[in-house]
């Protein structure tokens, strides 16, 4: 709750300038009502919390009530942070999963999922699109195959989307991102999306989350 002190002098000019006694008229002078008190704690939180509460367009360099008077629009800060998300549902990027044992992820016309150390080979760039927040399905653009576990972990390519389709990204630590297979689990583990030294596929019940063969770096295609 806000403190207002407001002067004598302020409110009552003319003790100001003498013309009514200062020491007689003090003790009869009014307090300043509810609605006095609520304007000045409103002023004050205006003025005071803008930026904590919204904020504008950043290099507008207005003041929030100079805004307010303006008409501009401002942006809230919530509103911004939403926005900043990219694994919102719907998303859609082009990518190119290079892992942390440089072979980029490739899925040929015949389903079969591989690691090739060619930078532009069109079978390694991939679609990545959310499927809902923190869950991917990706699909190679140039065969159109989804990439897909089975219930044994194998990786595979699928014509048609379905529930094996589904992987959990997560941005590691390292800033690489890895892949779990929503739908199945070995023994309660996650099985991830992986590349053995020699770019093949490992089962996914044999990889682990800080293995070096399930990390990716979805690269942007040049």
């Amino acid at each position: 709750m806000c403190r207002w002190t407001p002067s004598v002098a302020h409110l009552y000019p003319e003790l100001a300038f003498g013309s009514i006694p200062a020491e007689a008229s003090v003790s009869r002078l009014p307090l300043p009502n509810a609605a006095s008190l609520c304007l000045a704690c409103l002023t004050l939180l205006i003025v005071t919390a803008g930026p904590v509460t919204g904020a504008c367009t950043p290099g507008f360099g207005h003041e929030p009530l100079q805004v307010l008077a303006s008409g501009m629009n401002c942006s809230w800060t919530l509103e911004r942070h939403t926005r900043s998300y990219n694994h919102l549902e719907g998303d859609v990027r082009l990518r190119r999963l290079y892992s942390a044992n440089k072979f980029f992820l490739s899925i040929d016309k015949t389903g079969k999922v591989d690691g090739t150390r060619r930078k532009n080979y069109a079978d390694s760039l991939m679609e990545i699109r959310s499927v809902s927040v923190g869950v991917v399905a990706i699909k190679s653009v140039s065969t159109g195959l989804y990439l897909a576990m089975s219930k044994k972990g194998s990786l595979f390519g699928s014509v048609k989307y379905n529930p094996s389709c589904k992987f959990k990204e997560r941005i590691e630590e390292n800033g690489y991102n890895t892949y779990a297979s929503l739908r199945w689990k070995h023994g309660g583990r996650q099985m991830f999306v992986s590349l053995n030294g020699r770019g093949k596929p490992r089962r996914g019940h044999k990889a682990r989350r800080r293995h070096p063969s399930t990390h990716f770096l979805p690269m942007l295609p040049s």
